[in-house]
């Protein structure tokens, strides 16, 4: 090759992709190599609740049994909550480092000292966000408000209290105000004169 010749690169001699394939995932951040199983949205009540404190796992003990009293029911683990519920979700716990963040599915929003916020998800239903942060908190009125969504979550699913469908809105006819503008004449121009 002479001195003025460029070296010519090949793509065999550029540094492999494929060896380094892999993704990172989206939930949890971890670096999972290709062809690698990874399951981290399912988890389980005990993983969920393995590092709490003393306090706050007795109160999720005493919520939990206080929960499953209610009735027929499914309670299972998602991503990073505890889920109750009939046909729908009706509450769910959402375990932190120093308190348990309660959601409560009511048909109104709720007051209490526990509650933080209230916000409305459907035209029937109001998440009630709850912080407990002792086991003497899960007690009246939070009882009495998780047998209220629970009734209300089993009276949806049993259609006593039906969702109305979605109608096409038909426009009502809106009387309009017609507003006519009435411009100054000009000096410079003469006026129209109407001959009768």
């Amino acid at each position: 090759m002479g001195a003025g010749a460029a070296k010519i690169e090949t793509h065999a001699e550029e540094p492999s992709m494929k060896a380094e394939a892999g993704r990172e995932c989206y939930h949890c951040k971890e670096w999972v190599a290709a062809g690698e199983a990874h399951d981290c949205w399912t988890t389980t009540e005990a993983a969920l609740t393995r590092d709490l404190p003393e306090d706050l796992h007795e109160a999720w003990e005493r919520l939990r049994e206080v929960g499953a009293s209610l009735g027929d029911q499914r309670i299972y683990a998602s991503h990073n909550s505890i889920m109750f519920a009939r046909r729908s979700c009706y509450f769910f716990v959402r375990p932190k480092k120093s308190f348990l963040e309660v959601c409560i599915f009511a048909d109104r929003a709720l007051a209490g000292p526990q509650v933080r916020r209230s916000t409305r998800t459907s035209k029937t239903k109001v998440a009630n966000i709850l912080q407990i942060r002792h086991p003497d908190e899960v007690e009246a009125p939070l009882t009495d408000w998780l047998q209220d969504a629970y009734e209300l979550a089993g009276a949806q699913a049993n259609g006593a209290t039906p969702i109305r469908a979605k109608q096409k809105r038909i426009p009502t006819p809106v009387a309009v105000r017609t507003t006519v503008v009435v411009r100054k004449a000009r000096a410079s121009r003469p006026k129209a004169r109407t001959r009768y």
